[in-house]
């Protein structure tokens, strides 16, 4: 007995099994794309009205149909039915049912192959915009704490040891010149992400006198797949933006680290908003950071994402095949993570105190200005290596006597080389240090300010 319900019953004697039914289907998690697959309908039905494919008293009656259906989706009023399978039978039944054998008409020339590939990089391109404004607005929230901070000081680390003093604000436009780079391939995985499948058909093309350029116009494609056998296979442009937002992640999740290690009293630099924080349920005093936390959690989830992908092509002979259905879900998910991630990002560095005497408290400490030591002696003439052996053992004499260099006489700090003169304690103070540092890309105050005019440019650029 045939299941009438199906676009392919002909071909079979019996129904597909209900739990067939359920491990096939898609309608559940596809329906997102609804509005994007209308979209691609109304221009693939105009070309083939335009082509004189189909009759323009059929193609009225198909933008009538689909507008009403539109209208059901958005108000929540379309019922979606898990026998046809996907969003695309479901609508097609529904415009079907209220048009009639003009309904039937709107397949001419594709396949469901062509159809999805359309609908997801529809879909993906009006994300990639979405990221990339939010994107703007999480570097907009670093470059106003940045520039709050432009002058705080604070300890720089390599392998977490006080390495060298910063400012809070170099270190922060840091996490903006990541951001910057993850904007970038954004926007330059858009640019392929934007080449429209239809007219692929199934695999091989179509008869029908098609015009593909003109419905890569009408929806705004730069260009079109120019083989049909890649333009229904591939998922290049999931695997790339799931490669970009898995890049964002990771840089998240560093910065969360980081927020995470502030906001502990051991070293006590930050303070997170009680919005952005849970307490124990056992003990009273906890203020756990658990959106930066989280973000480190997340980060895995879209990582395991990637790997999915990349794992769910690396065997597929060419063309379409079923397992392309599995690429949605952790392609929507990713998306809907980076999207939200971004989101409260933005916010939560708005709702960030920052304790700046904490700050300078620990960039006092570590010999933070070991290295300016050493580059005033080359700079009396004293090769760099023997100045870094006369530098390590001032620190070690320091470390003996419980105290910083700086606080070491100028007698004690002659007996580690004779080049040593009362100009010194300018390089030992921690400004010094700082302003030692001025040119683009250092820590100087100065260059601080200027790397955040440049990116109060970029953003009015970008936006």
């Amino acid at each position: 007995m045939q299941d009438k319900s199906k676009a392919w019953s002909g071909r079979f004697n019996e129904p597909v099994a209900e739990l067939v039914k359920r491990y096939t289907a898609s309608v559940e998690f596809d329906q997102r794309l609804a509005e994007f697959d209308i979209q691609g309908s109304l221009a693939h039905a105009r070309m083939l009205g335009a082509q004189d494919i189909i009759a323009n008293e059929d193609v009225a009656a198909i933008e009538r149909g689909l507008a009403e259906i539109l209208e059901e989706i958005r108000t929540g009023r379309f019922e979606w039915l898990l026998d046809l399978e996907d969003v695309h039978l479901n609508i097609e039944k529904r415009l079907t049912d209220k048009i009639g054998d003009a309904g039937k008409r709107l397949h001419t020339g594709r396949s469901r192959n062509d159809q999805v590939a359309t609908d997801v990089r529809l879909w993906l391109r009006a994300t990639v915009d979405d990221v990339l404004v939010r994107i703007g607005k999480l570097q907009q929230s670093i470059v106003e704490l940045a520039e709050k901070h432009a002058d705080t000081v604070m300890p720089g680390f390599t392998h977490l040891q006080v390495a060298q003093p910063v400012t809070f604000g170099h270190h922060l436009l840091a996490y903006f010149e990541m951001l910057k780079r993850d904007a970038e391939r954004f926007a330059d995985a858009r640019r392929r992400i934007n080449r429209l499948p239809l007219g692929a058909a199934a695999l091989a093309g179509t008869s029908y006198p098609i015009d593909r350029e003109r419905v890569a116009r009408e929806l705004g494609f730069d260009d079109v797949c120019e083989n049909s056998l890649d333009a229904v296979s591939d998922r290049d442009f999931a695997i790339e933006f799931t490669s970009a937002a898995a890049l964002v992640m990771t840089h998240l999740s560093r910065f969360s680290e980081e927020l995470i290690l502030w906001s502990s009293p051991r070293f006590g630099f930050i303070d997170i908003a009680d919005r952005f924080c849970t307490g124990s349920s056992i003990m009273p005093q906890k203020k756990n950071p658990d959106v930066p936390e989280l973000v480190r959690g997340k980060t895995g989830r879209v990582n395991g994402h990637l790997i999915a992908l990349l794992t769910l092509m690396k065997s597929q002979p060419l063309a379409y095949n079923k397992d392309n259905q599995e690429d949605k879900e952790p392609l929507f998910d990713t998306a809907d993570t980076l999207l939200v991630t971004l989101e409260i990002y933005a916010d939560m560095l708005r709702g960030i105190t920052v304790d700046t005497a904490a700050m300078r408290l620990a960039a006092a400490e570590g010999f933070a200005t070991a290295t300016d030591l050493a580059d005033y002696l080359v700079k009396k003439g004293l090769p760099f290596r023997d100045a870094h052996e006369a530098v390590a053992r001032a620190v070690r004499h320091a470390e003996a006597q419980n105290c910083d260099l700086a606080d070491l006489s100028l007698a004690d700090l002659k007996t580690f080389s004779s080049l040593v003169e009362a100009d010194i304690y300018e390089v030992l103070t921690l400004e010094g240090s700082l302003a030692s540092r001025n040119h683009i890309g250092g820590t100087a105050p100065q260059q601080v300010r200027e790397a955040l005019g440049r990116a109060r440019v970029y953003l009015a650029k970008t936006e």
